[in-house]
């Protein structure tokens, strides 16, 4: 009983230094941030599988059993390299009757040639009837396409014959090998199974890998771009591809939304094999030498309620203040005026009637944003061609510090690593923005003091101090 009465009294003890330590008057500090000149990278990140480009499976048109097999796993072979001997006696005999039925329908034909003629003489003298004459010119016509039969009977006992050498269909390397000498298998010509697979070749020249998007990222891939991809291998040796293709199927995968995409790179020296695993970096975009602010300075007009409490500034005039520095960013030409202005100007080129310089560079502008070559959205200058289907950046607001005093400012992004955020309008490098917390951070922490208020009163030593200044640091 008397720990536990020590225990109590010192809990008290503490939480009365903690409430006599903390200042009444302590102010809220918020970090401030330049805007600085710095490159900037969009990439995206997936895991993939190395696969063979080009893979064959070789398979048998002749059935039969395996005599030698003059390959093995791991070799590289010429295209019409002797993979395998198939037992050759059945296509031999059947070559050799095809051989003897060739010779007696070519005798065959020659005799009916011989009657065909005797009959033609005969029927010019008077002494053989029409009827007959025909007879003898359809036996001949019947010994000939026989002959032409036979031919080609003979033709196919020879390739046949030849199938018994399974030669390689490509120059390329065997990665697997499924059977051994003695071994029966079938014809695919003859099995509706398929027949048996003998070897498994690929050409490891160049491979591809195979990688799963986000469909959040996916938007921002385009055939063409430039990859890095590294295998756990060789860590420090990546390998430069391209992205293939994007397969329009998406894969559902725990209840996670993703689609393939395939990347061809050159297997310099044979070091890639069939199934390593291997990280994927595309590179989306980027630039070099851009104005930048982190991106948690950035601001949405969802944020001014919130951004009007921490700095404890009326929120009428904040929004005020916005409003009237919207067109800084360019914001007047998004928003429904700025739209019925474009859309008059361009009904009023279309009439002939003529535009100012001012109207002119406004048309141009909102024209450049449209097809995706302009800043902001747009992408920004710099930005290639393959990424201009997909729209970065955007308008947003910032409190930058002027004259010491916060100010509320509209600025227009462009590229953006989550990071940092290029700033294409709106800031100077030199104007330094407060990092505010996020306004979901921010309604949580005043619902927990009030929640706190109201059990504990004002005397908690968790209450945070009201009243006072803010100060940046």
């Amino acid at each position: 009983m008397t720990a536990r009465l020590a225990i109590v009294l010192a809990a008290v003890t503490a939480l009365a230094a903690c409430t006599e330590t903390e200042p009444a008057s302590e102010a809220s500090i918020y970090e401030t941030a330049p805007v600085e000149t710095r490159p900037i990278e969009v990439t995206v990140d997936a895991a993939g599988v190395i696969e063979p480009e080009t893979l064959v499976e070789v398979k048998s048109k002749a059935s039969g059993e395996i005599l030698a097999i003059h390959a093995e796993t791991g070799d590289v072979v010429e295209a019409g390299f002797l993979l395998v001997e198939v037992d050759q006696r059945t296509p031999r005999n059947q070559l050799a009757e095809a051989e003897a039925a060739l010779v007696a329908a070519r005798a065959r034909r020659g005799i009916a040639q011989t009657q065909m003629e005797r009959a033609e003489t005969l029927y010019g003298t008077g002494t053989l009837t029409q009827t007959d004459f025909e007879q003898s010119q359809l036996e001949f016509a019947n010994a000939e396409a026989d002959v032409i039969g036979k031919e080609v009977a003979l033709e196919n006992a020879r390739i046949a014959m030849d199938d018994t050498e399974v030669r390689a269909p490509i120059t390329g390397t065997i990665i697997e090998r499924r059977v051994e000498p003695g071994t029966v298998i079938s014809s695919p010509t003859r099995d509706v199974a398929g027949g048996s697979v003998i070897l498994r070749m690929a050409d490891l020249s160049s491979v591809q890998v195979r990688t799963l998007v986000d469909e959040i990222d996916i938007g921002k891939i385009r055939p063409g771009m430039t990859t890095r991809v590294t295998v756990a291998a060789y860590p420090n040796q990546p390998f430069d591809g391209t992205v293939l293709k994007i397969e329009p199927q998406a894969i559902l995968e725990q209840n996670v939304t993703r689609f393939a995409v395939l990347i061809r790179l050159q297997n310099r020296g044979d070091l890639l094999k069939p199934g390593m695993n291997a990280e994927v970096e595309i590179q989306i975009a980027s630039r070099e030498s851009v104005p930048t602010i982190p991106t948690m300075a950035l601001r949405v007009p969802d944020d001014i309620t919130a951004t009007a409490a921490m700095l404890g500034l009326p929120e009428e005039d904040l929004r005020g203040q916005l409003g009237d520095l919207s067109a800084v960013a360019g914001g007047a030409s998004r928003s429904p005026a700025g739209q019925e202005q474009i859309r008059a100007l361009f009904m009023k080129q279309r009439n002939g009637e003529a535009l100012t310089a001012d109207e002119q560079a406004l048309l141009a502008q909102a024209r450049s944003r449209r097809q995706g070559t302009g800043g902001g959205m747009g992408g920004g200058p710099g930005i290639s061609r393959a990424t201009a289907a997909y729209e970065f950046g955007g308008d947003f607001w910032v409190i930058a510090m002027r004259g010491g005093e916060p100010t509320p400012l509209a600025v227009r992004t462009g590229l953006t690593d989550l990071q940092y955020s290029e700033i294409v309008a709106g800031l100077s490098p030199g104007d330094e923005v407060l990092l505010l917390p996020s306004t979901s951070l921010f309604e949580q922490q005043a619902f927990l003091q009030e929640r706190i208020q109201q059990r504990y009163g004002s005397g908690s030593p968790f209450q945070q101090p009201t009243g006072g200044g803010r100060r940046y640091r």
